[in-house]
C-alpha cells in the first residue's frame, strides 16, 4: 500500500465493489475528516482517504511546498490503485489536487476517473482565493482561519496546539496557491461541483468557473453552510449516494 492511502473496504470484508472513491482533505486537514464516510456511502463505494505528509501518521515525513512535485509523487504512488472504475473527491485545497492529478493522468495517457467530484474551491485558473501566507504573521493567520471557520474557538484555548498546526497549514496553503496560472486543457470527464451558501471564500460564480474545466458536463449544487460545509455532510451524502452508485455501474 503507499504512504498515501491505507487499505479500504466496503465495510464488509475484502470484496470487491463497484467503484473507489479518493477523498482529498483540505489545507491543513487530514485524512480522519473522512472516517465517517466508508459507513455514510457503503455498500457500493469503497472509500479511500488520501493523506498528505506531515500530518496524522506521516507527521515525520517533509512536507511540500510546491504544487507540482505534490502531484507528481501522487500519481507514482497512487497509480496502482487507479483502476477503473473509480472516482475523486476533493474539498477546497484537496479539490485542486484531485483536479491537478486528474489532469496530468489524462496528459501521460492514464486511467482517468469516471467524475470528478470537487467541493467549496474556486476554479483552477481563477487567482487563488486567500491572500499569500507570507505576507501574514501567525496572529493575522488565525484570524483569517477562525473567520472562514478552520479554526474553532475551543482549538484556540490551546495555543501550543495552534502553534504547532500552523505551519502545516502555512505550507498546504503554499501548495494551494502555486502554479494558478498553469491552465489545463478540460477534461473528458464529468465534474460535479458542490459549495456553501454561507461560504465567505468561495462564491457561487467561483464554482461555476469549474464548468470549464470539462467537456463533459458539470452541475453546481449549493448547501446549507460555510466554507467547512462537510462538517455535517448529511445532506451532502444524500447527493452522492445515487451518484456514485450511478458511476459504479459504469
Amino acid at each position: 500500500m503507499t504512504r498515501y492511502v491505507e487499505c479500504a473496504t466496503n465495510g464488509a470484508g475484502l470484496a470487491p465493489v463497484p467503484l473507489r472513491l479518493f477523498c482529498f482533505h483540505h489545507a491543513g486537514g487530514g485524512a480522519s475528516m473522512y472516517r465517517t464516510w466508508q459507513r455514510a456511502l457503503g455498500p457500493h463505494t469503497s472509500v479511500w482517504p488520501v493523506l498528505l505528509p506531515g500530518r496524522e501518521r506521516r507527521r515525520g515525513e517533509a512536507r511540500f511546498q510546491e504544487l507540482g512535485p505534490l502531484i507528481a509523487d501522487m500519481d507514482a504512488q497512487l497509480d496502482e490503485h487507479a483502476t477503473e472504475p473509480y472516482a475523486f473527491f476533493g474539498h477546497s485545497m484537496g479539490a485542486l489536487l484531485a483536479y491537478r492529478l486528474a489532469c496530468r493522468r489524462h496528459a501521460r495517457g492514464a486511467t482517468l476517473p469516471v467524475a470528478l467530484i470537487v467541493s467549496g474551491c474556486t476554479a483552477p485558473h481563477l487567482p487563488p482565493p486567500l491572500p499569500s501566507v507570507d505576507t501574514l504573521d501567525d496572529s493575522a493567520l488565525i484570524r483569517l482561519l477562525t473567520g472562514l471557520g478552520g479554526l474553532p474557538a475551543p482549538i484556540l484555548e490551546f495555543p501550543a496546539l495552534v502553534s504547532g498546526m500552523l505551519p502545516v497549514i502555512r505550507d498546504d496553503l503554499r501548495v494551494f496557491a502555486d502554479d494558478r496560472k498553469n491552465v489545463q486543457p478540460p477534461l473528458p470527464c464529468p465534474i460535479h461541483i458542490f459549495g456553501g451558501d454561507a461560504d465567505a471564500l468561495v462564491d457561487e460564480l467561483d464554482l461555476t468557473a469549474w464548468q470549464d474545466c470539462t467537456t463533459s458536463g458539470s452541475e453546481v449544487r449549493i448547501l446549507p453552510g460555510d466554507h467547512f460545509f462537510l462538517d455535517r455532510p448529511d445532506e451532502l451524502f444524500d447527493h452522492l449516494r445515487p451518484l456514485l452508485r450511478g458511476y459504479g455501474k459504469v
